[in-house]
């Protein structure tokens, strides 16, 4: 047996579909397993608020050791993951193929499925994890500024045990397919060897829909023909952090059919919202390894900084950017860094004259859910304030390429910098 890891990290298929995978007796005895060799290490003690619960759990206990932990505390641990995924992908060393054989994150989110299998969720979590029937019922009925006004009232928040500091995205009724409803599905905006069908996602088309259209601009700058793909469903990720397997694959299969035609008409498939990249990308596949059309997606999907990276390889990325001091603290985002792409997108923004980019890679504590319930969201302001402390007075812009983690980034942040996304930036720069 080796100390550490000295290969590079490897994930195993996703067994969900196996009776054991929900036993929870199996399950405590591999919680107990890999929470001992944690306690052990305590090397990401740092990333997130289950690694102190969990030690705390252990140095409380009458052994100080895991087997004096009542099983029935693991949840509390369980409870604090939203699957961030950086305990694996930068911090444990025990990972396959080490013989330790540690996935922290899917150890959770098979916890997750346990418990959502055996008691389900909150209405409140069930909402939460419900993005695009929420946006879609708020759009269609126009009722974005009202519900944004009554997210604020405190008997609402109370209602949804939402904190009431917390940012909560707001509702736009003008969604991104109505702001560019002349991209049809099938309209090719140029001819171009270069083709990209942009998945808009529930963020992008209901809470943000300018980061879909500034993606437009960029692409369409640059040559591209684009695409909007019409009629999608959630890609699965909320849904996913809740343990509701089942959604996930039902969102899935009702996707698959609309991005795959995309990819044999040849169109490389983009969304602007890192998770979403990942879930098809990675999460997906690693669940349904035997869905050959799930792999074709996977291969086909790319970040957007990629996919600019791959232009810019070609030697067809527009360079022509304004010459203009800018300062930005650029955070990369978790479900970016695991997609384990490199800094493609500090790579390109790079490439802007007079630009100083800073460079934050730690876990800004938002999720999505997390950084807006009552429980978690004063965990969130304490992951996410390393990162905030990184703004100075010389700060312009804080960018991520989730900008949910960006907007609770400059919230939490004492000088009130501006958030945008990077597509947003990189647009300014066009002039466009």
């Amino acid at each position: 047996m080796q100390e550490g890891n000295l290969q590079a990290p490897t994930r195993h298929p996703l067994d969900w579909q196996n009776p054991s995978f929900y036993d929870e007796e199996l399950l405590h005895n591999e919680m107990e397993r890999v929470f001992d060799l944690c306690h052990g290490c305590r090397r990401c003690v740092s990333l997130c608020q289950s690694f102190p619960v969990l030690f705390d759990l252990v140095d409380d206990s009458k052994t100080m050791e895991v087997d004096g932990v009542d099983k029935k505390n693991y949840q509390k641990v369980v409870d604090e993951c939203f699957l961030c995924d950086l305990c694996y992908m930068t911090k444990c060393p025990y990972t396959p193929p080490h013989e330790w054989n540690i996935d922290f994150p899917h150890l959770m989110l098979r916890a997750k499925a346990v418990q959502f299998k055996q008691k389900g969720a909150s209405i409140t979590n069930q909402l939460l994890a419900s993005p695009q029937l929420v946006g879609k019922m708020v759009s269609s009925l126009k009722l974005a500024k009202i519900v944004n006004k009554m997210n604020n009232f405190n008997w609402v928040r109370k209602l949804l045990k939402l904190h009431p500091q917390a940012l909560i995205p707001k509702y736009h009724n003008k969604t991104a397919t109505k702001l560019l409803s002349k991209l049809s599905s099938e309209h090719k905006t140029v001819q171009s060897d270069y083709k990209v069908a942009i998945f808009i996602t529930c963020y992008g088309q209901h809470n943000d829909p300018q980061i879909v259209t500034d993606l437009v601009a960029v692409l369409q700058h640059n040559e591209v023909a684009v695409q909007l793909l019409q009629r999608t469903q959630c890609c699965g990720m909320p849904k996913l952090e809740l343990g509701d397997i089942q959604s996930v694959m039902d969102y899935a299969q009702q996707n698959k059919t609309i991005l795959l035609d995309a990819v044999n008409q040849g169109y490389k498939i983009m969304a602007p919202i890192p998770s979403c990249v990942l879930m098809f990308k990675n999460e997906l596949p690693m669940m349904l390894p035997a869905d050959k059309d799930i792999q074709k997606i996977a291969n086909a999907f790319v970040d957007p900084f990629e996919y600019l990276d791959f232009l810019n390889d070609k030697g067809v990325l527009n360079t022509d950017f304004e010459n203009q001091e800018t300062e930005v603290l650029y955070h990369m985002a978790c479900h970016q860094r695991v997609q384990n792409i490199g800094t493609k997108t500090k790579k390109i923004l790079s490439l802007i004259p007079d630009i100083t980019l800073n460079l934050a890679t730690r876990c800004s504590g938002h999720d999505g859910t997390y950084g807006v319930k009552k429980h978690s969201y004063e965990f969130a302001v304490k992951i996410g304030k390393p990162v905030a402390k990184k703004v100075t007075e010389k700060t312009d812009y804080i960018v991520s390429d989730c900008v949910m983690a960006g907007n609770h980034i400059a919230h939490i942040n004492e000088d009130k910098v501006p958030s945008i996304h990077p597509i947003t930036l990189l647009k300014q720069k066009y002039r466009l």
